[in-house]
């Protein structure tokens, strides 16, 4: 397994990625280009995969008895995670009320 500090920055890089995405998707709904956000939107799912591929690895490998270590880094990983799972959410939401309200 690749090292803990590895892994976090790979999660932090993919689901930051990913947030931006997202916002940039609500940027293009609100612009009423809602190919540009449906394709934002994907491309941020994508990311976010990438990022909770990494985190289940890490989750994998601490049930399988290997020692994880859980510092200010790896939470601050989690924390972007889960921030990013949010705004994907949210994106989705935004832009399904602006296509109600072109």
């Amino acid at each position: 397994m690749e090292s803990t500090e590895l892994v976090a920055f790979n999660i932090i890089a993919s689901v930051g990625t990913a947030r931006s995405s997202y916002i940039a998707a609500i940027d293009a709904a609100s612009e009423k280009d809602f190919d540009g956000a449906e394709k934002l939107i994907a491309e941020g799912q994508d990311a976010f995969n990438q990022g909770h591929e990494a985190h289940a690895k890490l989750l994998t490998a601490m049930a399988q008895g290997e020692t994880v270590t859980m510092d200010l880094l790896l939470t601050h990983a989690e924390d972007q995670l889960m921030s990013a799972e949010a705004f994907g959410i949210l994106a989705e939401k935004f832009v399904n009320l602006y296509k109600k309200l072109k």
